[in-house]
């Protein structure tokens, strides 16, 4: 998280002037409430001007080429730049398929962008707008150590509103979502803090002003219950653009869920790991039906790397890993066996 947060010490220096009584009966409310809005007014402060207002053109089909508007589709949402030399991220869909993008910021500024590489998978994208002078950008935050309870504050411009901020906490760690394109996006964080249509693609923070996940999703009809992709996947994903264009992962065919191991079974077998994944489902005809897994096989560990969640399981299975043999070790019912597989490139 870095610095402790400000109102943290807001609250030391108040209990330090009142002697003798209990640090937090000893405030009014008032003074709780300027805190904790100084706190908010703070981490805004520190990532507002990277804030991007992000607008699209789709060509529709069938529509004629060229730059028709009444043959053009139009989106919005938002982004936020995280370099000095012009690169943002956002989601993927709010840019994906798109024949136009148009970034704006927060001062006014308007520019043309280029998108450097999508990954539908993650619902992540990667932007670039061209500046002659430095741009304000965004400070990257750890999730991996992100804990329940803490504040998270949105930024982004729902409904067009430019500039929109909410406030919550982080409500939970860890989830699953299930992107546009199909594919299960892991390790997402929720929140309680209000997302709405167009703050998709802006920044999550923390309390100081790092930036920890890419608000993505809200679930139509429920309240308080948003989403966002954790900033340990979007850095990865990130590289991997930078890399390749794209993300290029290993694919096995499997769907699973993490599974606790049992102590017992973590002796039996000798696991250093509490957990492994459960084999749900098999593709027909791909590399794991072919190298003889199963259905309610428990994968716990990929050439010797510890496969403890779903998460880990898709980290585990990046580029390096495409058209070459792996061993995979699982746990069939009291046996522990070694299988051999050969992932091959992910197509979609």
């Amino acid at each position: 998280m870095g610095s402790r947060p400000r109102f943290v010490d807001d609250l030391s220096r108040a209990a330090s002037d009142a002697p003798g009584s209990d640090p937090l009966n000893a405030l009014s409310d008032d003074a709780l409430l300027d805190a904790y809005s100084r706190t908010v007014i703070g981490a805004l402060e520190r990532v507002q001007q990277a804030v991007a207002f992000i607008s699209v053109e789709r060509r529709l089909p069938g529509a004629p080429t060229g730059r028709d508007s009444r043959g053009a589709r139009s989106g919005t949402g938002s982004g936020f730049l995280f370099t000095p030399d012009g690169y943002l991220l956002t989601n993927s869909h709010v840019v994906h398929g798109a024949t136009h993008i148009t970034v704006t910021l927060a001062d006014g500024a308007k520019f043309d962008a280029d998108l450097v590489g999508d990954d539908p998978g993650s619902d992540l994208a990667v932007l670039r707008i061209g500046s002659p002078e430095p741009l304000p950008h965004v400070e990257l935050g750890e999730s991996s150590k992100l804990r329940v309870g803490q504040i998270a504050i949105a930024v982004g411009n729902p409904l067009g509103l430019a500039q929109t901020v909410t406030t919550g906490v982080v409500s939970a760690l860890g989830r699953s979502l299930r992107s546009n394109s199909g594919r299960m996006i892991y390790d997402v964080i929720q929140t309680d803090a209000a997302l709405n249509p167009g703050n998709s693609g802006g920044p999550l923070i923390n309390s100081a002003g790092q930036v920890i996940g890419v608000n993505t999703a809200i679930i139509p009809g429920a309240q308080a219950i948003c989403f966002a992709t954790a900033i340990d996947t979007a850095k990865w994903v990130i590289m991997q653009i930078f890399a390749h264009g794209r993300v290029r992962r290993a694919y096995i065919g499997v769907a699973g869920t993490t599974r606790p191991l049992s102590r017992r079974v973590q002796r039996y077998f000798g696991l250093g790991s509490e957990s492994g994944v459960h084999v749900m489902e098999i593709v027909k005809g791909s590399p794991a039906a072919l190298g003889g897994l199963r259905t309610d096989d428990t994968i716990v560990a990929i050439d010797a790397l510890a496969v403890q969640d779903v998460d880990s399981l898709q980290r585990t299975l990046d580029a390096s890993r495409i058209d070459k043999p792996v061993n995979v070790t699982v746990l069939r019912g009291a046996q522990r066996l070694e299988l051999i597989l050969t992932p091959v490139e992910q197509t979609s």
